[in-house]
């Protein structure tokens, strides 16, 4: 989402980097471009001028010292300043306080912990809700969904097919149909108070079950109304959520700031989770939403599949903004999603005598496919923009190529892939699919890492 704006301002701060000497009125000029530039991406003009200002009297002074580059004091003021905008602590000389860390969820000592999830339609929150769940669920907090949608037909049924794939139970509004317990209710089920009775007696079922969090995903609108901000404030009253979550799409711009100070002035919100940031929106949003309303991001959707959702860190992410990669990020992406035995036997052949075979480099492809798509697992890399991963040409179908001409093979060639005579190779690659070009790149490529590995 931020490729463009971070070309861009990483491009204004290498011509200041690259001078021995700086004046305020090169300063000023740099300054004036960066503002164009996170205007142009959709950053709230009172954001953008906050930043401006605090930036250029922290830099004026900055100048002053001779020990270290002015093009690098700049680039560390821009740098803790745009963590401010997103979130991060900052001391009163303007400068981030301590590690940053990820804004963390808030649990109940006694009793479920009630997350509730709000957000207009087609923000994504059903979906944020499954991967939420998944989420607390690896770190054992017992999660389970409600469905509290009570007016769009098939958003039961979707969290229901959604909490299969995690694992979780769902209660609320499945349960509540035609000669179900909703049967009995005194209240019409699609009304605000039908709402409330749904969540209150799903909390019941939670409790009964066991859940140590309940993530209730309610009902959204078009456009923020009169009539579903009063469901809001009754079903807040009702359960007393610990957190209240704005799940807000990342590609809408400006209209995501107005959304988050109308639901943050209805129900008191404590976080946002912003879906899409891997889209190719500008990231306006990202940058606004946290100056406009002071609600810390504590999530970030950044893919479909269910394990796409990130914490979200200010100082990581002004990082990636301003291309010095996030390899903290890379590192906590490798660890939750390899397999620590298979790594380790990796390692071992690796280190034996024989070294790799291409076994081994399946095995070794299919750990890197799982940490997600190759271009994002690059952009996390220091120095690595947008220009970089088109030079590299990082495309995901590569992968699966070369995953299909190793799984074209028997199992003795791979163990040695020196037997692959012309004949083979040509089965291989009609096995696979690919051109027999494709095939003698492959094995090329392969004892040249197998080489490299021998010398490291």
């Amino acid at each position: 989402m931020f490729t463009a704006l971070s070309e861009q301002i990483t491009a204004v701060l290498k011509r200041l980097t690259g001078r021995g000497v700086l004046s305020e009125a090169d300063v000023t000029e740099a300054l004036r471009e960066i503002r164009r530039h996170l205007l142009e991406a959709d950053v709230g003009f009172e954001v953008t001028r906050g930043f401006v200002e605090r930036v250029h009297e922290r830099a004026v002074g900055a100048l002053q010292i001779t020990s270290v580059s002015p093009g690098q004091q700049v680039v560390k003021l821009v740098h803790d300043e745009l963590a401010r905008m997103l979130g991060a602590d900052v001391g009163p000389d303007g400068r981030l306080v301590g590690v940053q860390h990820a804004a963390p969820l808030q649990f109940a000592s006694v009793g479920p912990t009630v997350i509730l999830l709000v957000g207009l339609q087609g923000s994504g929150k059903t979906t944020t809700a499954a991967k939420l769940a998944r989420r607390l669920k690896l770190e054992q907090k017992a999660p389970c969904l409600v469905a509290a949608d009570v007016y769009r037909p098939a958003a039961a049924e979707q969290l229901r097919q959604l909490a299969v794939q995690v694992g979780v139970p769902v209660f609320g509004a499945a349960e509540h149909g035609p000669g179900g317990v909703g049967a009995q209710h005194a209240v019409p089920l699609q009304s605000p108070d039908g709402a409330v009775e749904l969540v209150r007696d799903a909390l019941r079922a939670a409790e009964q079950g066991r859940c140590r969090t309940v993530i209730v995903d309610t009902a959204g609108r078009l456009q923020i109304d009169a009539a579903m901000m009063d469901e809001l404030r009754a079903l807040r009253g009702a359960v007393d959520p610990r957190e209240v979550l704005l799940v807000a799409d990342g590609m809408s711009g400006q209209d995501a700031v107005r959304i988050a100070q109308g639901f943050h002035a209805a129900v008191r919100l404590t976080g946002v989770i912003l879906t899409k940031l891997d889209g190719d929106a500008r990231g306006g949003a990202a940058l606004s939403i946290h100056g406009a309303t002071g609600v810390p991001i504590k999530y970030v959707g950044v893919g479909e599949k269910l394990d796409a959702l990130e914490p979200f860190d200010p100082g990581r992410m002004a990082g990636r903004i301003l291309g010095q990669g996030d390899v903290v990020g890379l590192v906590e992406k490798a660890a939750t999603v390899m397999d620590g035995e298979a790594a380790q036997r990796l390692e071992r052949k690796a280190r034996s005598k024989k070294g790799m075979d291409l076994g081994d480099f399946l095995v070794a492809l299919k750990q890197m496919q799982a940490m997600g798509p190759l271009k994002q697992v690059l952009s996390l890399l220091p120095g690595v923009n947008a220009k970089a991963l088109q030079a590299v040409g990082a495309d995901d179908k590569r992968l699966k190529h070369v995953e299909a001409i190793v799984l074209s093979m028997t199992p003795e060639e791979r163990a040695e892939p020196a037997i692959l005579t012309g004949s083979r190779r040509l089965r291989i690659a009609k096995g696979a699919g690919r051109p027999v070009q494709e095939v003698n790149r492959l094995l090329g490529q392969f004892q040249q890492m197998k080489q490299l590995l021998k010398r490291i």
